[in-house]
């Protein structure tokens, strides 16, 4: 595990505290970073075309906007590296907005965490973004996604 001065300082822009502790930042790719702000370790991106290339380690889940992950074994898989290594790096997930298929993701990983299926939408909503989670089958997802 690396050392807590890689990890992202819960009051930095777009910080989710899942409940173990762990850090992970939700971001919107269409709005830039603050050029103060810290740079992920990991990225993992939503998108639904490959993403430009960055300078840090990354993932991309092919992800069409307000649709689900084209293949959801690979995003599972994908989702459950990013949360693995929110113990010890700084790993963001993005997506155009910041919103729906991050909100998902983060959603997601709070399920990996140990919240049920059920109540991780509200909890990113109320921790991360209140629209956070956008469509009636990102929601569905998320709920199954404990199931898989």
């Amino acid at each position: 595990m690396r050392g807590v001065s890689e990890l992202w300082n819960e009051r930095d822009a777009g910080v989710l505290r899942l409940p173990s502790g762990r850090l992970v930042r939700g971001r919107g790719l269409r709005h830039p970073l603050d050029p103060g702000a810290p740079l992920p370790s990991y990225g993992v991106y939503l998108l639904g075309r490959q993403p430009s290339e960055v300078p840090w380690e990354s993932a991309w889940i092919r992800w069409p906007d307000f649709r689900l992950p084209a293949d959801r074994a690979a995003a599972r898989a994908v989702l459950a590296e990013a949360w693995e290594r929110s113990a010890g790096e700084r790993v963001e997930l993005a997506c155009g907005g910041g919103r729906g298929r991050t909100g998902t993701a983060l959603a997601c990983l709070a399920v990996l965490d140990g919240i049920p299926g059920e109540e991780a939408v509200a909890y990113v909503r109320r921790h991360y973004d209140r629209r956070a989670v956008e469509t009636p089958w990102q929601r569905s997802y998320v709920r199954c996604f404990g199931e898989g």
